[in-house]
């Protein structure tokens, strides 16, 4: 692996629309385009790595860089994140999955593995790969091997997640730079630009990605406003008789309603007025 060639990919088993509101959130200027049909993948446009840390010290690894963000991506997401680095020393990845810890694996740039073997069967297990076939390949990667130095292992990861349904564009792969992953992610079809813009537009996007879930219809639409109208119907005559039998629990309980109700109608009412 040439010394100069420092490089990063952030893949994300779901459509790269899922993932834009959330990657708008790292507050990094990156390339988003599709990598198969359950997979998409961020490319890096800066090199945060280069820079100072964040106390105004040394330059943070590149592992840990694309390591945090994989993490903030992943948490309260419903899929894994893949985050893939490589440096003139070394080369590894780090899969992060909602709240648990992550799990991730090293080789030297000779492709000496310096990881642990049970960080390969909990990432298999966490991706839902083969437990046999695939978790069988993948341990092969833990073997020393004269004739695969760090950029051929992590072509090896990637060739078992090919099985689900993970495809890189043809440039987008270890080994190759930062400028050359971003030039190359830049002329791919469908390909966006996510960067940061501001806490105000943060606050629209994540509401955005909120509607967009499982939750949407419980938040706003139909559903919401009748949830929020009949907690107002409730709340009303809860607070009343709460009041009259001087109950402080009733009236609090009627209280919380009547308010949740108000902020649910005022919650749709400003949202319809800003789209």
């Amino acid at each position: 692996m040439n010394a100069t060639s420092t490089g990063a990919l952030l893949m994300c088993r779901t459509d790269p629309e899922t993932v834009r509101p959330l990657a708008h959130l790292l507050r990094e200027q990156m390339l988003l385009t599709r990598a198969g049909e359950e997979w998409s993948v961020l490319v890096p446009e800066g090199k945060p790595w280069r820079g100072t840390g964040p106390s105004g010290g040394d330059p943070e690894p590149v592992d840990r860089v694309v390591g945090g963000w994989a993490g903030a991506l992943a948490v309260g997401s419903s899929w894994p994140v893949l985050a893939l680095w490589w440096d003139g020393d070394r080369a590894g990845y780090t899969l992060a999955a909602g709240f648990r810890r992550p799990v991730g694996y090293v080789w030297l740039a000779d492709g000496t593995p310096v990881g642990e073997d049970e960080a390969m069967r909990t990432f298999a297990a966490r991706l839902g790969l083969d437990p046999v076939l695939d978790l069988q390949a993948l341990e092969e990667l833990t073997r020393p091997d004269p004739e695969s130095d760090a950029e051929a292992r992590l072509r090896g990861l990637l060739a078992v997640l090919s099985r689900t349904g993970l495809t890189l564009p043809t440039g987008l792969g270890p080994g190759e730079s930062a400028d050359r992953l971003r030039s190359v992610a830049a002329v791919q079809r469908g390909v966006e630009r996510v960067e940061w813009a501001g806490w105000r537009d943060a606050v629209r996007v994540e509401l955005d990605a909120v509607e967009s879930s499982s939750l949407g219809p419980w938040v706003r639409g139909p559903r919401a406003r009748a949830i929020a109208a009949a907690q107002l119907a409730a709340g009303l005559p809860i607070l009343l008789w709460g009041a009259h039998r001087r109950s402080g629990g009733w009236a609090a309980a009627g209280a919380v309603l009547l308010a949740q109700g108000a902020l649910g109608l005022a919650y749709h009412r400003a949202r319809a007025g800003a789209s």
